[in-house]
């Protein structure tokens, strides 16, 4: 791993709350994130302008509340406002790398921020380690394996980020955290400066945000920002190579240590699987002749590989911190996995049903189609700019018939036609409130006894749905019709 020569990069300001007053912030995008930096900055006395293109009530709602506070509103702008007077652009997650106001606040050299730069420039001196989780799949769950685990060590510590909670606001809270499980996504990625976190992990890479990237390289170049300026770990998958290349690209602070995780047995500096034990042979002091046992597969729950996978990376940040080994089995334990992510429905008729609504891309589909023998699979949706060859193609062996939903349905069609032609493929082309009540009645009418009819659609929601949620919510209640 190259290195950097320092721990610590002094910002140009905002290392004091009055540092930020009379300073001009333009915030873009009101959603959690926007809403969080644009009040913190408020707060701290800066002139904070808002911008996002949206007029939905949630945005309205939270702009009344700060145009209240005294920050200038201008909603339903697409993009084309001036940034003569902006000393600092402060962009939220859902803002492309390439979008016209980045372009012009580069050319104009105006800073432009992320949300993560933000929050680290507004921590107090005593403030929590963080400890990053990224990945195209699996980092809501191990993220929060991860804070189940610092919370059995009886860490002050709180999942933030990506999950939905705002890290700035988690700072700025005043509640003395001893450590964050930070989920980070992609989008929040480009415009970081300064992080420099306590340990980081990638637990996997694949095709995802391309359209708001522009290509997937640019996507992987994206999360590999998330081990810069590490200090202690930086924590890779090694059954993805992509995810072992970024650690010996990334500058790292002089000390950080490369450390794998795997489902076969591990090496000296890894955490992987001897037997159905999960085993640390990293962060112990004879690593070059024994491993410390942390729990068991049993202790995993679902107990399916890619969720042992998240196990360990989870164990791996949780051990960099410093926790000992009873409270990764205690956190491992007492973990309740987040809805919608290989969440059993229901059984009717031998045949199971299961949601696992939050495999939002090809990627996630697929590890979640190889945890079961024979699928009726349930897809479709926002492809985001993918396509399904490789997916159909592994696991053409696995499926009884797809029924495919939504606006990219047709993509997956036509991946199934090339791949896999001798399986039935029924499409529901009803875009209304019943149409998932459709696609589980014609799952069933093609499932057999021993079968999983697995919602894993491979695609976003937003097409038909408010988010993964709540298509995950209308696919348990059309099972429970059954």
């Amino acid at each position: 791993m190259s290195e950097l020569e320092s721990p610590a990069f002094a910002p140009e300001f905002g290392t004091t709350d009055s540092d930020w007053v009379g300073f001009d912030v333009h915030v873009v995008g009101l959603g959690v994130a926007g809403f969080a930096c644009a009040d913190a900055l408020i707060q701290r006395g800066a002139r904070v302008t808002i911008h996002d293109a949206s007029t939905e009530e949630k945005q309205r709602e939270r702009a009344t509340i700060l145009e209240i506070l005294g920050a200038k509103i201008d909603l339903g702008n697409t993009g084309e406002f001036d940034l003569a007077d902006a000393q600092l652009l402060v962009l939220s997650p859902g803002v492309a790398p390439h979008a016209s106001v980045v372009k012009r606040a580069q050319s104009t050299n105006v800073p432009i921020w992320g949300e993560l730069e933000l929050a680290w420039r507004l921590r107090r001196e005593d403030a929590a380690r963080w400890l990053l989780v990224t990945g195209t799949n699996g980092k809501t769950t191990t993220t929060l394996m991860l804070e189940s685990i610092l919370k059995a060590a009886g860490k002050r510590t709180a999942a933030v980020g990506n999950i939905g909670v705002s890290l700035v606001e988690a700072v700025t809270s005043g509640v003395p955290f001893d450590v964050f499980a930070i989920e980070v996504g992609a989008p929040q990625l480009p415009f970081v400066h300064t992080i420099s976190p306590l340990a980081a992990a990638c637990l996997n890479v694949a095709p995802d945000h391309v359209d708001h990237f522009g290509s997937y390289e640019a996507y992987v170049a994206a999360k590999a920002r998330v081990f810069e300026r590490t200090v202690r770990a930086c924590i890779y998958n090694l059954e993805d190579p992509v995810t072992e290349q970024m650690v010996e690209q990334a500058p790292v602070i002089e000390g950080a240590r490369a450390i794998g995780f795997t489902l076969g047995a591990p090496a000296r500096s890894m955490l992987g699987l001897v037997d159905n034990y999960l085993v640390d042979r990293a962060f112990i002091e004879n690593r070059a002749t024994h491993a410390q046992e942390l729990a068991t597969t049993e202790d995993v729950q679902p107990s399916v590989p890619h969720n042992i996978a998240n196990a360990l990376a989870a164990a791996g940040l949780a051990r960099a911190y410093g926790v000992p080994p009873a409270a990764v089995l205690r956190g491992l334990r007492d973990f309740e996995p987040a809805g919608h992510r290989i969440t059993e429905v229901a059984v009717v008729d031998e045949v199971r049903y299961v949601d696992d609504s939050k495999a939002t891309n090809g990627h996630a589909a697929a590890t979640s189609l190889s945890a079961y023998d024979s699928v009726v699979w349930v897809a479709g949706g926002l492809a985001k700019g993918q396509d399904f060859d490789d997916l159909v193609k592994d696991s053409a062996s696995r499926l009884r018939a797809a029924v495919l939903l939504g606006q990219d349905r047709e993509k997956i069609a036509q991946a199934m036609a090339r791949h896999a032609p001798e399986v039935p493929v029924l499409q529901v082309s009803s875009t209304d409130t019943r149409a998932m009540a459709e696609v589980v009645r014609l799952a069933a009418e093609v499932a057999q006894p021993g079968d999983t009819v697995l919602l894993a659609p491979g695609c976003a929601s937003w097409d038909m749905f408010r988010d993964y949620a709540q298509r995950g919510d209308a696919f348990a209640a059309a099972v429970r019709e059954l």
